[in-house]
């Protein structure tokens, strides 16, 4: 294929610079020019200069959203490919609109569970706090919490919320579930016990969220929920922001009304610099790296690449 009729492809978000060394793009060496982008453009009219030139982009989950007033703008695009199995910030009905084809890929199950864990470990064992004491000479300044025997509420026992439990379980802790659909038997199922949503608040040491953002699941965590929770209990999310009225939570750390947030995930990423979550003595927060690991993006981009060569060729391919 010549250089001229070669397909312009840009590779966005590419935060760690990793992504052409995470698979092998050598199948669309003659049949397309690839660009990548290791930053991140919020400010939407310089996002449409970025992307004008390309027929297909390739975005690493909702880091880029794509609403209908971007993909409107796009003439030349003809292809997204995301990574994972969905992508709430991408319009789909307007993509199917404007003629789109949007590809999903494979994901990797363990990542987000993994860090799940680390951020209740952080937060029990005071990590941050005594790592920095270490660093700078000093020993032993805090009380760890024990696992074992404390209650972990999980909200949203699908198969991360599974994940988590077992593990919970592992370590000792009775763990409660709720969600709006889970039954008696798929919470027995999972060796734990289903309650109402306001007992799991009540009752849980450690309450995590689980759940797939949706109009039904937004806020579901606000004012009224926090207000039911311990003091001494901790909320974690490593799903979506959203999940979270953010003004609730950042109010009930501020007066100690739970005992903080072990989290993930923020309502805008990447998160402004002046956040008070960045500055909050009793958050525990990483930049949302619960699916960056070696493997997920090895199964990321190698699908990024089959659905690729998939599209060039006029093949079928996995569609969201």
């Amino acid at each position: 294929m010549s250089r001229h009729n070669k397909k312009n492809i840009a590779v966005l978000d590419d935060y760690q610079n990793v992504a052409i060394t995470s698979a092998d793009w050598s199948p669309l060496n003659d049949r397309a020019e690839i660009t990548v982008f290791n930053d991140h453009i919020a400010d939407e009219e310089r996002l449409l200069d970025r992307l004008l030139p390309f027929d297909a982009v390739c975005v690493m989950r909702e880091r880029t959203p794509l609403p209908r007033r971007i993909l409107e703008r796009l003439p030349n695009l003809r292809f997204i490919a995301t990574t994972g199995g969905r992508n709430a910030s991408i319009d789909l009905a307007a993509a199917r609109d404007l003629g789109i084809v949007v590809s999903a890929t494979g994901a990797n199950g363990s990542g987000a569970p993994e860090l799940t864990w680390a951020l209740i470990l952080a937060a029990a064992r005071h990590i941050p706090t005594e790592i920095a004491s270490f660093r700078s000479g000093g020993w032993q300044t805090t009380v760890g919490r024990d696992l074992s025997g404390s209650t972990l509420g999980v909200i949203g026992l699908g198969r991360i919320g599974r994940q988590i439990a077992k593990v919970g379980l592992a370590f000792g802790m009775e763990v409660i579930a709720w969600s709006q659909n889970l039954t008696d038997e798929a919470a027995e199922a999972a060796g734990v016990r289903r309650v109402e949503k306001d007992t799991l608040l009540r009752e849980s040491d450690w309450v995590t969220l689980h759940l797939v953002l949706s109009e039904r699941t937004k806020g579901i965590i606000g004012p009224d929920e926090l207000a039911l929770m311990k003091p001494t209990a901790w909320l974690v999310n490593t799903s979506r922001g959203p999940l979270v009225d953010e003004g609730a939570l950042i109010a009930a750390l501020e007066t100690k009304r739970i005992a903080g947030l072990a989290v993930d995930v923020f309502d805008h990423e990447p998160l402004a610099g002046n956040h008070p979550f960045r500055t909050f003595g009793n958050v525990i927060a990483t930049p949302h790296i619960g699916f960056v690991t070696e493997n997920s993006y090895r199964i990321f981009y190698r699908d990024t690449v089959d659905n690729l060569v998939a599209w060039l060729n006029g093949a079928p391919l996995r569609v969201l």
